[in-house]
């Protein structure tokens, strides 16, 4: 089994969580988040002053999927969060050992 942990523009939100669910991907967790990469933020004007705006808004998909699903989830992602312009995020993979279903207790490819 794989965490794919996606950071993503807010307003393609949607747009990724149909491309999942097309995908056959059914759950996932997110958490609206802040930070910058290359970005490195930007500056605004607000009555009349200049201040740097460091973090900039995102959203964080966590999304346990089995081994098999895994290229057509990060496909998905890739293609629904692409915009062509700096800050389209970034996409993160790493193992997971096991997973629990709490109130039913199945565990493994079961519990997803």
């Amino acid at each position: 089994m794989k965490k794919v942990e996606a950071i993503i523009k807010p307003f393609k939100l949607d747009d990724v969580r149909e491309a999942l669910a097309a995908a056959g991907i059914t759950g996932m967790t997110v958490v609206e988040v802040k930070g910058f990469g290359r970005q490195k933020g930007h500056t605004e004007l607000y009555r009349g002053a200049e201040y740097v705006v460091d973090f900039l808004p995102k959203v964080r998909l966590e999304i346990v999927v089995a081994e098999e699903q895994l290229n057509s989830c990060l496909d998905a992602i890739t293609r629904s969060a692409h915009t062509g312009k700096i800050g389209d995020g970034k996409i993160f993979v790493t193992n997971v050992e096991q997973v629990v279903r709490i109130r039913t207790g199945e565990t493994g490819r079961e519990a997803i």
